[in-house]
């Protein structure tokens, strides 16, 4: 998969996730076994990134 996903839905998770922004992937195989992907925002306060629905991401590429 990308390094890189498009956000294309943030239904509860409006409030960390915008619609039509690019985000970091962090490669995380247990995550993604579950379907969940670990994303990183500009909020570095979390630098291991955050796990979210892949369903709310499609890949991109740079």
């Amino acid at each position: 998969m990308s390094e890189f996903v498009l956000c294309i839905n943030n239904e509860g998770n409006q409030a960390s996730l915008i619609v039509g922004k690019v985000y970091r992937r962090l490669p995380d195989p247990e995550a993604e076994s579950h379907n969940m992907l670990r994303i990183v925002d500009e909020d570095l306060s979390e630098p291991d990134g955050y796990l979210n629905p892949a369903s709310l991401f499609v890949p991109v590429e740079l």
